[in-house]
Formats: C-alpha cells, structure tokens, sequence
C-alpha cells in the first residue's frame, strides 16, 4: 500500500496544482481586530468582576464560617455514602452518555450541544461570532454556497429502478426484509400522480378509477383498483402499467403487460394529438398520454436489457432520445450508457459522454464514473503502481487519475464499494460472509441523491460487472481514489472541480435506504465534546466508586486529606 498511496500523491500533484486553504480572509482592520477582541474576552471580564464580588462580600456573608461547617459536615460522613453518592453518579452521567451516543448517531449532533446553542446562548446575551458585514462578499457567497447545496439535496428519480413485483417483491420473500421505505414509495406516489394523471380524468371513467388507485397505499387495494379500470375499459395503459410494476412476479410477465399497455397507450397517444390544439385541457391530456407512451417505452427497454436482447433495448433508447428530446430529465442516457457498456460499445458510450458529459448539464455518478472508466481502460491492462512509482505516470495515466478524482469529488461512497470487491477477491469466502450485508449488495432504491451512499448503490449494483470487466481498472482506482482527500481537505467548505460538498446528504440517505443498511457518511463527524465528557465522567465516578468501596479506610484518609487542604486554604483566605 506504500506504493499505492505514493502513486496517489503523484498523481494528485500531477492532476493540479494544490488548492489555497479555505476559510482564509483579507486582513482584518483595527476596529474589527478590536471588536474581536472585546466580543471575545467580555466573559473573561464578567468571570472576575464576579471574583471580586465574592471576595468583597466574604465578611458580611459569612463564606468561610459556612465553608467551614460544610467541611466538618463532609469529614463525618461514612465511606457508604461516597459509594452511594459515586456510584449514582456513575449511573446518571452513563445515562446522559448513552443518549447523547444515540441521538449524535441518529441525527449527527449533540443534543447538549443544540440546547445550548439554541436556547441558553440568547439567554446569555450571546451572539454569531460574525464581523462580515451583510453586504460583504463573504456573506453573499455563503448564501450563493447554501442556496446550492439546497438544489444539490434534491431527491432524483432513480432511472434505473427496479419493479417491484418481480424484483423488490421477491427480495423481501427470500430475505424477510422490506427494500423500500415509506419515504421512498411515497415519492414514487407522487411521481405516478405527476406523470400518468391530470385534470381531464374526471371525462374518462377508467382514468378516475386510476387516479384513486395511484393515491393507495395498500399494494393490494391499487392492483384491485387496477383491475376494475381494466372492466371499465379494456385499453387503459395506466392500469397495464401498474399491474406490470406490482403484480407480475417475473421480468416475461411484466413485460407481457407493458407490450399490451404500449398498445393502448399508442392508440390514446394518437388520439390526443388530434385534438391538442382544441383546448389547454387536451393539451394537459396530451401532456399525460406523453408521459404514458414514454415510460411505457423506456420499462420495455429495460426489460428487454434484462433478458438479454441488449441490441433491441439500444434500439429502443435511442428512439426514444430522438422522439422526445424535450425529456432528458427521465435521463434516459444513463439507461443508455449501461446498455452500451454491457455490448462493450466504448465508442458509442463516448458519443454519449460527448453530449451529456457538459459543464451547463447536471452531473451523475454514471456520467462521471463511466468517463473515468473510459479513460482508465486505456491503461489499466499494463498498469503497475511499483513501476508507476519509479518512472512517474504518463500523459495517459495522468488523465486516467485525473477523471479518477474528478468522479470520487462528485460521489466519494462509490470506490468503497470496489475495494469490498476486491477485499472479496483476495481474502477468500470468510470475508464474502462478511461483505454480504455491505451497501454493494442491497437494491437500490427508487429515488437517489446526488453525491449521496443512495446514489453510489444505485450506480454500483449496476455498473460493478463493467469494472470488473477490464482488467486492471479496479486496481489503478483502489491505488488512487484516496488522492482526491488531499486535494479537498475541507470538503464541506471548498470543492475543487464541484460545489462544495453537500452537508445534508446523510439525512436524506437515511430516509431514503432501509434501516438494516448503514449508511456511508461522508466527511465523517468527530465525536462530540459532551460525548467524551460524559464517557470520562461516567468512567471516573465508577472507578471512584469501586475504589471506595473496596478499600474504604484509603479512599477515607484520602478524602480527609482532601477536606483538610480545603480548610486550610478557607482560613488562609
């Protein structure tokens, strides 16, 4: 691995030159350096203003005759109750402990923390430690930075979903898990809502029979629901659809539905063309029986990828690119990139690159890791990190780990999942068990986040087998992909070839994947402050408490001692 992580260093420096260090500011002018300064030290000031109120009023209160009194109390107290009062202690800060652990891992802050800042800092008076100004180029770049990573949070129709009567379904029959959550299906409610209706359905009675059957939550009530629009009308491609997607248990069935739904969706299709420019209720309608046509269209294609015929499912694809250019955010290119891999058809995957891969377009896993996998077939089959390190890397070599760090920037989860892969390879059938609960195993969900784990298991599931299919590129990614660390060492704050990278990725993630999957967090979160204390405090306290309880005559001429330096030092004052 020396090798590996040189080789990553080179290639980094060869990739660009090193990034400034973010965070860093013009120079600050007197009067801020001066209001920093007050801002900073006015609880220092308010600490021993208190001192000296104390000290002035020891007399008229009293102070040492009650410290002294507290001190006596203290000495004729019995070794039990130092073992009650330690070990309650003990008990109370583990408490504290194991709720802070879970609440820091399910929501990735500290609850003490969020109290403190949120309810007792304006109690105390104090503030944002901010001296921009609002009109500074500072703030308006933090709220230019924060505006995208909201759109970067955006939850994305997954184009490769799965069906879920022939694939979810068996999934949860064989293994007893669900694969999807009820954020994720609830998402493809309102998908199913936005695509196949609108608001003519109330002149077709099959169509309103659907439109309640897409708002059911109960796979059984919308299959029902399905069949009794089909009584209503025998061509209503909604319900071929639906019963496709939910009710067929294997890839020909599904298929077998989707070719009688395309032909009734053609026919309405036809239809409503003639009569679009009647009314905007027929251009609605239009509109609709579009989206039909097309995701009739688009499942066909995938299930013919499915069952081999890959040709016929290009075929289909390209089609459909060139019939409805306006609907390139179903992104079926990327359906198209995973066909034209799996033919090996490296220069039409390239064509393909060529137009989607634009800086004005938004980026994916797949354009960005089917870019790097290009560049990095045409030097992995001879690619050594020993001789790499020797030599240097070549032209092709630098633009092969240039592409490398430009896709783990976009997505850092998915070469996690490669390294398993090949963990796999050299360990044996011990580390399979192992891996087989990993994120490269699960299905992927309906919908992703880009740069998310969601995304990277989208990606993965189906593009794993084209790594691995030419020699040598797994190999030349596990010796590089770390590079791309060193050239973001604050990823939250700058990004290098993207936005920075986008803080509220886990939470969407985990709403998104099932419970039984741990999610890959990227950049990982330090432990909490509380976190240690409570752990350093609950420890402490348990051993105080055994320690007295053991050896009760010590930890007695211990605490005497204590109370008796204490008192000297009340007297002294």
């Amino acid at each position: 691995m020396a090798d590996c992580d040189g080789l990553s260093e080179a290639g980094t420096a060869a990739a660009s030159p090193p990034a400034p260090a973010p965070g860093l500011s013009p120079p600050l002018g007197w009067r801020e350096r001066l209001r920093a300064g007050l801002a900073g030290t006015g609880a220092s000031l308010w600490f021993v203003a208190g001192l000296g109120v104390l000290y002035a009023l020891r007399v008229p209160l009293r102070l040492c005759e009650n410290l002294a009194a507290v001190t006596v109390f203290l000495n004729s107290l019995t070794p039990k109750f130092y073992v009650a009062l330690t070990g309650t202690s003990s008990l109370i800060s583990g408490l504290i402990f194991i709720f802070e652990w879970w609440y820091f891992h399910k929501h990735g802050t500290s609850f003490i923390e969020q109290v403190s800042v949120s309810h007792l800092r304006p109690l105390m008076g104090g503030t944002e430690s901010s001296i921009s100004e609002p009109g500074s180029s500072s703030s308006n770049s933090e709220s230019e930075t924060s505006r995208q990573n909201l759109s970067e949070c955006k939850v994305w129709r997954n184009p490769l979903n799965l069906f879920r009567g022939a694939e979810y379904r068996r999934y949860t029959w064989v293994t007893g898990k669900e694969p999807l959550t009820y954020y994720d299906m609830n998402l493809s409610a309102q998908d199913h809502q936005t695509f196949f209706t609108c608001d003519t359905d109330f002149l077709r009675p099959s169509d309103t029979v659907m439109q309640k059957a897409w708002r059911e939550r109960n796979p059984p009530a919308r299959i029902k629901a399905a069949y009794q629009a089909l009584e209503l009308n025998n061509d209503c491609a909604t319900a071929y659809v639906l019963l496709a997607e939910e009710e067929a248990t294997t890839i020909l069935d599904a298929e077998r539905l989707f070719k009688q739904a395309l032909k009734a969706g053609e026919t309405i299709y036809r239809r409503s063309q003639q009569c679009q420019h009647q009314s905007p209720q027929h251009e609605a309608q239009l509109r609709r029986d579009t989206n039909v046509l097309v995701y009739i269209k688009r499942r066909l294609a995938m299930c013919a990828r499915k069952l081999g015929r890959i040709k016929e499912a290009v075929k289909i694809m390209r089609d459909l690119m060139k019939e409805f250019p306006p609907l390139t955010m179903l992104n079926i290119h990327e359906n198209l990139l995973e066909s034209l891999l799996e033919l090996q058809a490296y220069a039409d995957v390239q064509a393909v690159l060529a137009k989607y891969d634009d800086i004005s377009l938004p980026k994916s896993a797949a354009i960005c890791y089917t870019a790097a996998l290009l560049k990095t077939r045409t030097v992995s089959d001879k690619f050594s990190p020993e001789t790499a390190s020797r030599r240097g890397l070549s032209t092709a070599e630098i633009n092969a780990v240039e592409a490398i760090h430009r896709a783990v920037e976009f997505n850092p989860h998915v070469p996690k999942v490669y390294n398993l892969l090949t963990a796999i390879t050299l360990t044996g059938c011990a580390t399979l068990l192992y891996l087989l609960e990993m994120k490269s195993l699960i299905l992927p969900p309906e919908h992703i986040l880009k740069r998310g784990d969601s995304e990277a298991i989208a990606y993965a599931f189906f593009h794993l087998q084209h790594w691995k299919r030419i020699e040598g590129a797994l190999n030349l990614l596990q010796c590089t992909w770390e590079g791309t660390f060193r050239m973001i060492p604050y990823p939250l704050e700058k990004g290098h070839l993207f936005y920075p990278y986008p803080s509220c990725t886990e939470t969407a993630d985990r709403e998104l994947l099932p419970t039984f999957h741990h999610v890959s967090v990227y950049p990982k979160k330090e432990l909490p402050f509380f976190i240690h204390f409570t752990a350093g405090l609950c420890s402490s306290t348990a051993m105080i408490a055994l320690l007295t309880h053991q050896f009760p005559e010590i930890m007695g001429v211990f605490a005497k001692a204590v109370s008796m330096i204490s008192r000297t030092c009340i007297e002294y004052l």
